[in-house]
C-alpha cells in the first residue's frame, strides 16, 4: 500500500510516498481503509521531532482520519468490516491505517468522510479549552489569535455557539474574511494594527474576558495585557515557533489567569468529559452552528508541501489528505 513516510526526524521535504506492507491489526485494534485524513499542526511538528510526544520513526503522520473498517483484531469490541468510522490515532496519511478500537467512533449520520476527518481534533480542542478550562459564559468576550487556522475557526464557531462575542485576529484580509464567514463579530489585522488597543476597544475599554492563543510568539504578551479583570488566557500552542516568556506580574494585575490546554491528555484522564463534549459538538453540527472550513484537498504526494505552508501560517481552515486520489 502507499503511505507518506517519515523515515527519520528532520525537514518536511524529507517525507516521501512509499510502498509499505499492509499493516495487520493486533488485539483491541482495527485496520481502516482511509478515505480522508485531516492535516493538523502537530503532524508537522512530529515529523521534525518537535512535538510533546513523538512517534518513533519510521511512521506515517496523520492524527485524525475517516474511512471503512477493513480488518478487525481480537477483542476489538463492536467494530465489524465495512463500518464507517472516524479515528484519532496515528498513520492516517496512508491508504490503510491501524487504530485502537477505543479511539474510534461511528461516522455520524449525514456526515461525509472529509468532514468527519476534519472535525474532531480541532473542535474538541477548542470546546475543551473554552468550556472546560476557561468556563466561558454567554455574553462574555473572546479574542482568538491565529483565528483563520483550523483551531482558530473552530474556536470562533464554538464561542459563538456558547453565546460569546468574538474578536478574531489574523494577518491578512483574506484570513480575516474567513473569520467573518465563521461568525466573528469583529476582526483585527495584527500585522498593521496595535493588537492591545484593538482588544481594549472591543471590550469596551476594559479588555476581553478570554484570550485563545494557539500562536505564541510576539503577540501573546499584548493579548495578555488586553485581558480585563479576572480574564483567562488559554495556552493552546505555539504555531509562531516561539514559546513566549510572559511577565508574571501581568497575571497578578487584574487577577488574570494563565490556563494550559492539553486536550489529548485530558481525554485520557477524563474520558467521560470527552464523550460529553463530542455529543455537544454533534448537536451543534446537526443544528448548523459548526462546520469545518475545508480549504484544500490534496493527495499523499501533496501533503508535505501543505505542511510546510502550515508551519509558515499560510493555510486557512483545514486541509484534507485523500490517500486514494
Amino acid at each position: 500500500m502507499r503511505a507518506l513516510v517519515c523515515a527519520a526526524y528532520g525537514p518536511l521535504d524529507n517525507l516521501a510516498v512509499e510502498d509499505i506492507p499492509l499493516p495487520v491489526p493486533g488485539p483491541h485494534q482495527v485496520r481502516i481503509q482511509v478515505k480522508a485524513a485531516a492535516l493538523n499542526y502537530p503532524d508537522a511538528l512530529m515529523v521534525q521531532g518537535l512535538y510533546q510526544a513523538n512517534p518513533t520513526p519510521p511512521f506515517s503522520p496523520g492524527l485524525e482520519f475517516s474511512g471503512l473498517v477493513s480488518a478487525v483484531g481480537e477483542d476489538a469490541g463492536r467494530w465489524k468490516l465495512g463500518d464507517r468510522v472516524v479515528a484519532l490515532g496515528q498513520g492516517g496519511f496512508a491508504e490503510q491505517a491501524i487504530a485502537d478500537a477505543g479511539r474510534l467512533m461511528p461516522l455520524p449520520r449525514g456526515m461525509d468522510f472529509e468532514t468527519g476527518a476534519a472535525l474532531f481534533l480541532t473542535y474538541c480542542t477548542s470546546l475543551h479549552a473554552l468550556q472546560d478550562r476557561a468556563q466561558l459564559r454567554a455574553g462574555e468576550t473572546v479574542l482568538v489569535l491565529g483565528a483563520a487556522g483550523g483551531v482558530g475557526i473552530a474556536a470562533i464557531e464554538i464561542a459563538k455557539a456558547m453565546g460569546a462575542r468574538v474578536l478574531a485576529a489574523a494577518s491578512s484580509e483574506a484570513k480575516l474574511d474567513a473569520c467573518r464567514q465563521a461568525g466573528a463579530d469583529a476582526t483585527v489585522d495584527y500585522s498593521t494594527t496595535k493588537l492591545r488597543d484593538a482588544v481594549k476597544a472591543f471590550g469596551g475599554g476594559e479588555g476581553v474576558d478570554v484570550v485563545y492563543d494557539p500562536v505564541g510568539g510576539d503577540y501573546s504578551e499584548e493579548a495578555l495585557r488586553g485581558l480585563r479583570w479576572r480574564g483567562r488566557f488559554l495556552v493552546i500552542g505555539f504555531a509562531a515557533g516561539t514559546i513566549p516568556r510572559l511577565p508574571l506580574n501581568l497575571a497578578l494585575l487584574n487577577e488574570r489567569s494563565i490556563v494550559g490546554v492539553y486536550w489529548g491528555e485530558s481525554v485520557a484522564r477524563d474520558p467521560a468529559s470527552h464523550v460529553r463534549n463530542v455529543g455537544q459538538l454533534l448537536e451543534w453540527f446537526a443544528a448548523g452552528k459548526i462546520k469545518p472550513r475545508i480549504s484544500e484537498r490534496v493527495g499523499l504526494a501533496g501533503a508535505a508541501e501543505v505542511m510546510q505552508r502550515m508551519t509558515m501560517r499560510e493555510v486557512v481552515g483545514k486541509v484534507v489528505v485523500l490517500p486514494e486520489a
